[in-house]
């Protein structure tokens, strides 16, 4: 079924190459093996993976869906992605932050579409109900229509100090999009000290999701700015998109991908260029420790799909 009319520009980006070391001891009691935390389902019957492509697919159809994902996770995904459509699948040779993961997906978009609008998905999000998250998503996508040249992110409002996230200050408010504020971003704050982080959430401060909206080419202007030696080498894999020489060259690319972090090393430096929508009626949490799960699964009265003793076991 097509997206809407005026979403036909839009494509949905699946960041999901990341191995979740710090979730290793529970899933390793928990299953008797090591799966990147994706790909295990926590609680109901659908994995983190599986529930981030549903949540794509409500924006976006499958051709238009591009998910990033480890080379050797290759098996786990494809199993996962069952015999649902499976949008374009990027195997990365190896993780190199979440820059490359991003601009890995941007070049294929922007070698089919360059004047494509993305909205980019972390894949390890608990998130809950998906259809407000959805409905706000969809609030960002018309906003960048305003602020062409804006990456336009997704902030949830903190209900602790949290120091292993990301936090935005906003600054002014720019203007209204379908009844949601949009403002200006003042700084980021990056894994703060406990006493910053308490001084971040007095000041009003976000926690950053990493869901954000953005057109393709201002993205990669910004790219250009931050990372020229990354972009290059992505330059590099679009000529050679649709050759026999395209695995060849991801490999090669790869070999000397510099790693560079989205946030703290684009997003920070172009505070001019970004801004923030409050995530509302929607509860957020990045499950990279098992405590968050823990936490958020008792808020919201739901028992988990392994045992609770797991989570303390040592």
């Amino acid at each position: 079924m097509l997206a809407p009319k005026e979403d036909r520009r839009l494509w949905s980006v699946i960041l999901a190459g990341g191995e979740g070391q710090r979730m290793r001891p529970l899933i390793q009691r928990w299953l008797g093996r090591h799966r990147p935390k994706q790909y295990c389902t926590f609680v109901g019957t659908r994995s983190m993976f599986q529930h981030t492509l549903d949540r794509a697919d409500m924006l976006t159809p499958p051709g238009r869906r591009v998910s990033v994902v480890a080379r050797s996770h290759r098996a786990e995904v494809f199993h996962q992605i069952g015999c649902r459509q499976s949008g374009k699948i990027l195997l990365q040779p190896s993780n190199r932050d979440t820059a490359a993961g991003i601009f890995l997906a941007l070049t294929h978009v922007r070698s089919q579409d360059p004047q494509a609008i993305v909205a980019v998905f972390p894949s390890d999000h608990f998130i809950f109900p998906d259809h407000c998250f959805i409905n706000t998503v969809r609030s960002v996508v018309h906003a960048v229509d305003t602020w062409r040249d804006r990456i336009i992110l997704l902030g949830a409002a903190p209900d602790r100090p949290e120091q292993d996230y990301g936090w935005i200050q906003p600054g002014a408010e720019l203007g209204w999009t379908n009844g949601c504020p949009v403002r200006a971003v003042q700084s980021f704050v990056e894994k703060p000290c406990a006493s910053r982080a308490r001084q971040a959430m007095a000041d009003g401060a976000l926690w950053n999701t990493l869901v954000f909206v953005a057109r393709v080419e201002t993205l990669c202007n910004l790219g250009w700015r931050c990372f020229p030696p990354l972009i290059y080498r992505f330059e590099r894999l679009k000529a050679a998109i649709g050759s026999g020489l395209e695995e060849q060259v991801l490999d090669e690319i790869y070999r000397s991908m510099p790693a560079h972090n989205f946030s703290s090393q684009l997003l920070a430096r172009v505070t001019d260029q970004v801004a923030v929508m409050e995530l509302r009626d929607v509860v957020w949490c990045d499950w990279g420790r098992p405590d968050r799960i823990a936490d958020a699964l008792r808020a919201l009265g739901k028992q988990p799909a392994f045992p609770w003793e797991h989570l303390w076991a040592s």
